[in-house]
């Protein structure tokens, strides 16, 4: 029986990671075929025909704060949570919430991020469960996270800046007195607060946790040969 459970376990995250793969792919693929045909003027346009897909595959990563918790990965739910909560606020909260966000350029820059780190990410975990240690892939891994995490992270505190203004023009989210709960909440104040205490510090600790396992997965292996 446990090792049956360990079979539905592995066929599970198989197909999850490569149904991941496969959207991301599709997200990619359609900014770079909408960019090669229209150029610049794409931008614009790119949450409209691929936000949709987008934030179906970041509500499915929310499978990944889970696994860890049920044992079926052995990463850090603290360190998923961080990275997909920031994520899905970011799309959910800030630019699905706002329609004049969604043309900004900084919207095709951020699901490029997101992509490219993606479409590396889910094809190394493949590999792991077949027990393949294919070195491009996890080089690539721990390495790319290198310039694509702090520009991705800035992206991300880009939107959240630039929501500030339109926050407080629309007061969306916010919550003024007097009410019956007796309970006041500023959205543009939450957002600054957020930008110094999570966003900065959120990538201080994923980049932090990411260079530790770099060290690890990256260590040169000392081979000793025996002497005859």
């Amino acid at each position: 029986m446990a090792e049956e459970s360990k079979d539905y376990k592995k066929v599970y995250l198989i197909i999850y990671n490569l149904f991941q793969f496969i959207g991301f792919t599709y997200v990619m693929s359609v900014m770079i075929v909408r960019y090669v045909k229209l150029d610049y003027a794409s931008v614009p346009g790119t949450y409209e025909h691929v936000g949709g897909a987008m934030k179906f595959l970041q509500l499915m990563m929310f499978l990944e704060v889970m696994h860890p918790l049920f044992g079926y990965t052995k990463g850090s739910p603290l360190v998923a949570f961080l990275q997909v909560g920031g994520r899905a606020f970011v799309l959910f909260a800030m630019i699905e919430a706002e329609p004049r966000m969604q043309t900004k350029p900084v919207v095709f820059y951020l699901f490029a991020m997101w992509s490219l780190i993606e479409v590396v990410r889910y094809p190394f975990y493949i590999a792991q469960l077949y027990k393949k240690d294919i070195y491009i892939l996890t080089w690539l891994r721990y390495t790319m996270w290198i310039p694509l995490y702090p520009i991705g992270i800035l992206c991300e505190a880009i939107v959240i800046l630039r929501n500030i203004p339109y926050f407080e023009e629309t007061e969306k989210f916010t919550v003024s007195l007097p009410n019956e709960w007796n309970f006041a909440f500023h959205m543009p104040t939450f957002l600054r607060v957020y930008l110094l205490i999570l966003t900065f510090p959120g990538m201080f600790f994923v980049m932090k946790h990411m260079h530790k396992l770099r060290t690890v997965k990256l260590k040169p292996k000392i081979i000793i040969k025996k002497c005859k």
